[in-house]
């Protein structure tokens, strides 16, 4: 991607990195990079798959048309994709991490939509043993971020009645190079609160303690090693998964060495903002977190972290009715509804100055 200057938008932020002489006035340059998350709410197929639970699924429960709902469905996915950060870098995010895909089929119809073709999208995914057949993944440019390894982990739950395995989502864990500086990525869907929140918590604190391991592990072997969390999570920056497992501090300054950096905390608590609508209340399950060597200051030489956002443009919310404003899930009252996802996408962007 080329180097890019800020727009208007973000003057000020120019502004605090223009150094001056008595000879010139000199304003840098940075190059830009997203790197996103988003649900994509049951992107299944058509095609009757034996060895899961997808009969159970939106659109293999609708008696007509799965065709052409399907088609329709990828593409709207596409379209969420390629806009992401668009309007600030130019470009697609160079890395997005997505769930509630069935397979690696859908991926690739989803890269292969006109928007995103070009773009040259790569995929890594695992099958995960998950009940209802759905899976995490990772899209990434090939031409930005070049793969080193890849790995999926189990996350292993309980019936807090009967002791019985349940399956849920793995993580995974892939490791590159973002335009040739090291990252490490975790994809996560945690488990849902089905039963309640109570109930269901100790799932997710289980979750977590998987992503937690993830990234000590990797920190052992580099402190300063750039490593992002991301997921829907099924539990807000607040919670005791992300506060108490993950130890997220929404204050950059009291980020520790090998501590993590949550900008959606903030969001959350002050802000009121959220990614997902049920009854009448906003929650905040998607996020992305990241390791204090992407928020030191003053050195843009790498990559470092410049902002955070939701994505909820209007076209991805309801316009009218009981649930107005909410996001426009793709399916509802047993149809397709021509939506998008019950979640908004999160993204964060990165900046790196760049050399004249």
């Amino acid at each position: 991607m080329k180097p890019v200057h800020f727009s208007l938008a973000i003057i000020c932020f120019l502004m605090t990195f223009t150094s001056f002489s008595q000879e010139e006035k000199k304003e840098k340059r940075f190059k830009i990079h997203t790197v996103a998350f988003y649900n994509l709410e049951n992107l299944f197929d058509t095609i009757n798959d034996t060895t899961k639970f997808d009969e159970a699924s939106p659109i293999m429960e609708m008696k007509a048309n799965r065709e052409a709902v399907y088609v329709k469905k990828v593409k709207n996915m596409a379209r969420v994709i390629a806009d992401i950060g668009a309007d600030v870098t130019g470009n697609t995010p160079a890395i997005i991490g997505v769930c509630e895909v069935e397979n690696r089929q859908v991926l690739v119809d989803v890269v292969n939509d006109p928007l995103l073709l070009p773009k040259d999208y790569g995929i890594i995914h695992y099958e995960s043993p998950d009940a209802r057949g759905i899976d995490v993944a990772l899209l990434y440019q090939k031409d930005l971020f070049k793969p080193t390894s890849h790995s999926s982990h189990e996350v292993k739950i309980y019936d807090d009645k009967t002791r019985e395995r349940k399956h849920t989502r793995d993580q995974l864990l892939v490791s590159g190079e973002l335009d040739g500086e090291p990252i490490h990525v975790i994809v996560n869907h945690w488990p849902s609160r089905s039963g309640g929140e109570a109930r269901s918590r100790p799932k997710r604190v289980a979750a977590a303690k998987v992503s937690k391991y993830l990234v000590d592990s990797i920190q052992v072997k580099d402190p300063y090693a750039k490593v992002f969390i991301m997921g829907d999570l099924n539990d807000d920056p607040t919670n005791e998964s992300v506060k108490g497992v993950i130890n997220a501090q929404s204050d950059k300054d009291k980020v520790e060495l090998k501590g993590i950096y949550n900008p959606y905390e903030d969001m959350f608590k002050k802000d009121g903002f959220g990614t997902t609508a049920y009854r009448d209340a906003w929650s905040l399950f998607d996020q992305i977190m990241f390791t204090k060597p992407l928020v030191e200051k003053d050195d843009y030489s790498s990559f470092r972290f410049y902002k955070a956002g939701i994505y909820n443009k209007q076209y991805l919310t309801n316009k009218r009715g009981r649930y107005k404003g909410y996001p426009l899930r793709s399916f509802a009252d047993g149809g397709f509804t021509d939506g998008f996802s019950d979640h908004f996408p999160v993204y964060v962007f990165l900046i790196r100055e760049v050399e004249d």
